[in-house]
C-alpha cells in the first residue's frame, strides 16, 4: 500500500465517526450521499437530474458527459453541506459507486470524450439485431447461453448494445482499429473518469455489472471466450472484472482527491445489500423507473426454468460470490410518467396516490404497460401496452389505480416464478425505491401478493448498499455488515385470497392480449 493511501486510511473520527460516500447514478438522476459507517444514518446528500434522449421510437440515450457533470455537482454540493456541519473531507474513508445497469458507453481513452451517447438499458434498437443472432442458434433458442451467463438473449442486456455500436458508428470503428476505444457500463465510465480519466484512469467493472452483459461466465467470473466470439466483441476491449468490494483506485480530483473508491455494485444488487438480504432465501424489490426483484440463493447458482435470470448478487473481496435470481420489470414508475407526460391524465406524479384513493377499485380495468415489450418472466419483445376492461363508467381514477395495480401484478408474476424455481415461498417482501413512499401502492402490493410488505424507514437502500461495500473493503474496514439497519413499516394483506386470485387471473388474461403487437 502506498504512503499516500496509508495517510488517507488514518481517518479522522468526527462527531459521526468515519463516513462513507456513495455515488448513486440512476436512470433519471444522480446523487451523492454520505453515510455514517457506525450508524448507517444518512448525513448529507445532493441530487441532480439526468436527461434522457429519444432519437427514434424505442431508442433511449443519455449524454455521458452530463452524467459526469451531475456526479461532480452532487459531490461538490454535498461537500458544501458537510462543511456547514463542520465535517471535513478527511472524515470520508471511502467511496462506493452504484449505477443503472446494462447501459453502455464507448469512449476515446486518449481524449476522454464519448464516441457516442450512452445507450440506456431501456433501449430497444437491437431487436432486429437479436433476430439475426437467433438465426445462428439451434431452434432460435433465446435461452441457449443461460447455462454460461444466466441470461436470455434480449435487447435488454449490454452485449447487443455493444455490438450495435461497433456495427453502426464509424468513429467507434476507427477508434477500435487505432486502439483508442474503451467500452463499459456506467460504473466503468464513472470510475475511469474519477481515477484520472485519460491521465491514468482505472478501467474496471465489478461482477454484478459484468453479470448483466451476456458476456461473463457466472462460474469463472471472467469474460467468456465463447460468448465474446458469438457477439464478435474483442475480449481485450472489455474492462477488468473485480469484486464488488475492494480498492480499485484513488479519487484524482476535487475535495476527495486521494480517497479510495472501494465499492462498485449495480443498483439492484446494492439495494439487496442495503436491505441486509445477506442470507439465502431473502429477497427485495426495488421500485423506480422499472421494478427489480432479487432473491438471494447463497453460493449456489440456481438456474431458472420459469423466466427469471441468474445473476451475481455480490462478491465481497476475495470471498465466494453470492448468487441471486432476478426478475426485471421494464415499466413501473415509468407508467406514472406516461400518464403525466403522454396522456395528461395527471399533472404531477405526486397526485397518483390521492387520485387513485378516490375510487375503491379499478372498475375492472387492467393496464399492461408493455411500452417496449415485457421482461421477466415473459421476455416478449413484441408485446405492447394495452388497457382492457374500459366501459362507459370508467373514470380517470380507475386508470390511475390500474397503473398502480399493474406494478403489483408484475411483481407477483416474478414472485410466482421464484417460488417455482426455488420451491420455498417468501414470507415477506422487503421493498425500497422512490415509489415506496406511496402508501396505497404498498398496501395494494401486500394485498395482491398475499404476504407482508416491509419498507425500511431509511429509504436510500441503494446508495447505502454501495457505501456498505466500500466501507467493508479490505484496507478500509470501517463498516460492519452485520449491524442493524433500522426500523421499518409493515403493510399486511387485507383482502380475501379468492379476490386476490380472481384479479390476478384477469391480469394474466390482459397480459396475453398484449403479445404480438410489434410485427
Amino acid at each position: 500500500m502506498s504512503n499516500s493511501l496509508k495517510r488517507k486510511m488514518t481517518i479522522a473520527k468526527g462527531q459521526y465517526g468515519p463516513l462513507v460516500g456513495a455515488i448513486d447514478e440512476g436512470t433519471s438522476s444522480t446523487r451523492f450521499m454520505v453515510f455514517s459507517a457506525a450508524t448507517s444514518k444518512l448525513i448529507a446528500s445532493h441530487q441532480a437530474p439526468i436527461k434522457q434522449i429519444y432519437p427514434k421510437e424505442g431508442w433511449v440515450e443519455q449524454d455521458p458527459m452530463q452524467i459526469m457533470e451531475a456526479i461532480r455537482e452532487c459531490i461538490s454540493k454535498t461537500m458544501e453541506k458537510l462543511r456547514e456541519m463542520n465535517i471535513e473531507p478527511s472524515d470520508i474513508a471511502a467511496i462506493g459507486v452504484t449505477n443503472q445497469r446494462e447501459t453502455v458507453i464507448m469512449w476515446d481513452k486518449l481524449t476522454g470524450q464519448p464516441l457516442h451517447n450512452a445507450i440506456v438499458w431501456l433501449d430497444m434498437r437491437t431487436v432486429s439485431l437479436l433476430d439475426e443472432l437467433l438465426e445462428k442458434i439451434p431452434n432460435k433458442n433465446k435461452n441457449y447461453f443461460t447455462p454460461l451467463c444466466g441470461l436470455p438473449l434480449s435487447p435488454y442486456f449490454s452485449a447487443t448494445k455493444i455490438r450495435w455500436l461497433l456495427d453502426n458508428e464509424p468513429s467507434i470503428q476507427l477508434a477500435l482499429s487505432e486502439g483508442r476505444c474503451c467500452v463499459g457500463t456506467v460504473d466503468t465510465w464513472i470510475i475511469w473518469n474519477l481515477t484520472g480519466g485519460a491521465n491514468g484512469g482505472v478501467l474496471v467493472t465489478d461482477v454484478t455489472n459484468a453479470s448483466r452483459t451476456l458476456l461473463m461466465n457466472l462460474l469463472t467470473l471472467k469474460w467468456d471466450p465463447l460468448l465474446c466470439k458469438f457477439f464478435d466483441i474483442p475480449m481485450n476491449l472489455m474492462p477488468k472484472i473485480c469484486s464488488s468490494s475492494e480498492i480499485y483506485g484513488l479519487m484524482a480530483e476535487g475535495d476527495l482527491t486521494g480517497i479510495p473508491i472501494s465499492g462498485c455494485v449495480g443498483d439492484q444488487h446494492a439495494a439487496l445489500l442495503g436491505q441486509s438480504c445477506l442470507k439465502e432465501g431473502q429477497a427485495k424489490s426495488t421500485y423506480g423507473t422499472g421494478c427489480f426483484l432479487l432473491y438471494n440463493t447463497g453460493h449456489n447458482k440456481v438456474d431458472s426454468h420459469h423466466g427469471l435470470v441468474t445473476t451475481i448478487a455480490y462478491q465481497l473481496g476475495k470471498t465466494k460470490p453470492v448468487y441471486a435470481l432476478e426478475g426485471s420489470v421494464a415499466v413501473a414508475g415509468a407508467a406514472f410518467n406516461w400518464l403525466k407526460d403522454n396522456v395528461n391524465i395527471i399533472e404531477d406524479v405526486t397526485e397518483i396516490e390521492n387520485l387513485a384513493d378516490r375510487v375503491l377499485h379499478t372498475g375492472d380495468v387492467y393496464f399492461v404497460p408493455a411500452f417496449s415489450g415485457l421482461y421477466a418472466p415473459y421476455w416478449q419483445a413484441d408485446a405492447r401496452g394495452i388497457i382492457c376492461g374500459i366501459t362507459e363508467d370508467t373514470q380517470r381514477g380507475h386508470i390511475i389505480r390500474a397503473s398502480m395495480e399493474a406494478v403489483c401484478f408484475q411483481v407477483r408474476d416474478i414472485l410466482e416464478a421464484m417460488h417455482k424455481d426455488c420451491g420455498i415461498p417468501l414470507t415477506k417482501l422487503q421493498v425500497d425505491g422512490g415509489m415506496t413512499c406511496n402508501n396505497l401502492l404498498m398496501q395494494l402490493q401486500a394485498d395482491l401478493v398475499g404476504i407482508p410488505v416491509v419498507r425500511p424507514q431509511m429509504a436510500e437502500t441503494t446508495a447505502l448498499g454501495a457505501a456498505m461495500a466500500a466501507g467493508n473493503a479490505a484496507g478500509v474496514d470501517v463498516w460492519d455488515l452485520e449491524q442493524t439497519q433500522g426500523n421499518a413499516d409493515f403493510f399486511y394483506p387485507v383482502i380475501l385470497e379468492e379476490d386476490r386470485d380472481n384479479r390476478y387471473y384477469k391480469w394474466k388474461m390482459a397480459v396475453k392480449r398484449s403479445f404480438g403487437w410489434d410485427t
